[in-house]
């Protein structure tokens, strides 16, 4: 394994040096080639999927990991959809910003440059192969790829497309490569590779977050785990907290910006919690209560009473949980305990309250009003996106370009000389 990383790491490096050095019409005359070669090749794209859904399905995969591993024509219509979106985006690399002349006459600016060489390790979700290789080749950064065992063959056919894309159009050799290897190992030698990586994105479960926090010798990027809550307020529109706790929890449960637990203040919770039990219900979620809540619900069939971990649960299917609280900040207090910083909203019509929770809550994203599945590149204009950051540092919530490039200080002067 420690070769083959050692083999892609030095293409990688050289890749990116020349990449960085491309116009911008170049690399969108490839993302774009990328969206047809996507499109074109649907036929095996799909065949491997299917190999890699079958496998799954015999390894006994939970339904949450087969939704995320599937890939379909839509699905796959979407994907190039995506890349187009990127190409379209306009383009950060070399925007000057923060410039000023000095009183002694030099003029300072700052440039948007490529982080270089970025590493991600990912899981099921073989979209993310094609979303991170775009993300990095739009941005001029090379990508070094390694996927999860489960979607060995459908990663090795999106991957076959966009290399070979990127070939008739003109991108230097070895600016996107996957990491073939299925061993657990090849994972730890990306972690160590800090002579040929510049930074790793790990996107998948909180093992393999922890797993890259404590092994890597190269920065890493960690987010994508969402504990995410929706607070509905004393002074809420019952009108508006429904369809947003309706559309948060099911309209993709399997997903890191689905709803978890639902808090709901008691002054509101007797008119409220039955009518969103029997809204949930049509959609098979099963609610697991904490007192106050079960003694309103108990007569409701898919009412269980929460257990000791489900506040601290990312459920990524149809389990929800619910509390009932006396007040904001006890809602507040709730969050903070319980959260992961990813994505956390507040139904209310009360603008102080919406305002304490936007400035109280610290999450990558907050909401006033809102559904908690808004938190993506995509949906906030960004395009794709390589991750979701819930970190304080360089990047926070979906890293879409900007968030793959750093800056140089550029100081123009005129034979100035420092005394």
């Amino acid at each position: 394994m420690l070769d083959e990383i050692k083999q892609k790491g030095e293409l990688a490096r050289q890749a990116a040096r020349r990449l960085a050095a491309l116009d911008s019409r170049t690399r969108n005359r490839a993302l774009k080639t990328i969206a047809e070669t996507l499109v074109a090749r649907q036929d095996p794209i799909l065949a491997a999927n299917q190999h890699d859904l079958e496998a799954g399905r015999q390894a006994e995969l939970s339904e949450a990991l087969l939704d995320r591993l599937m890939l379909n024509p839509q699905r796959l219509k979407g994907i190039a959809g995506d890349v187009l979106a990127v190409a379209a985006l306009p383009d950060p690399v070399g925007e000057m910003f923060d410039a000023r002349v000095l009183p002694n006459g030099l003029q300072v600016s700052k440039r948007r440059v490529p982080v270089g060489v970025i590493g991600v390790i990912y899981e099921s979700r073989p979209n993310v192969t094609v979303d991170i290789a775009c993300l990095c080749l739009k941005s001029g950064n090379a990508a070094i790829l390694r996927g999860g065992k489960e979607a060995a063959r459908s990663n090795r056919a999106l991957a076959a497309a966009v290399v070979d894309a990127c070939q008739r159009s003109g991108i230097p050799t070895g600016a996107v490569q996957l990491i073939e290897s299925t061993d657990r190992a090849a994972v730890k030698d990306m972690l160590t590779a800090n002579r040929y990586i510049d930074m790793i994105i790990p996107r998948g479960g909180a093992g393999l977050h922890q797993f890259a926090l404590e092994n890597a010798t190269i920065p890493v990027i960690t987010g994508g785990i969402g504990i995410c809550h929706v607070y509905v307020d004393d002074h809420a529109d019952p009108a508006k907290a429904i369809p947003i706790v309706h559309n948060a929890k099911i309209q993709r449960p399997t997903v890191c910006n689905a709803l978890d637990t639902l808090l709901v203040h008691r002054a509101v919770a007797d008119d409220l919690l039955p009518r969103v039990a029997d809204d949930l219900a049509t959609a098979g979620v099963e609610l697991r209560c904490e007192p106050r809540a079960l003694s309103i619900l108990e007569a409701h069939p898919a009412v269980r009473p929460a257990g000791e971990k489900d506040f601290d649960t990312e459920f990524l299917s149809l389990v929800l949980a619910v509390k009932v609280v006396d007040s904001l900040d006890e809602a507040m207090d709730h969050i903070h305990q319980h959260g992961t910083h990813h994505s956390d909203a507040i139904v209310t019509e009360d603008y102080t309250h919406a305002l304490r929770f936007v400035n109280e809550v610290d999450s990558a994203v907050v909401y006033v009003n809102a559904s908690t599945r808004f938190t993506d590149g995509g949906q906030l204009g960004l395009g794709a996106e390589v991750a979701v950051s819930t970190q304080r540092l360089h990047a926070r919530g979906p890293m879409g370009l900007a968030e793959l490039t750093t800056y140089k200080w550029v100081v123009l002067g005129n034979g100035q000389i420092r005394e």
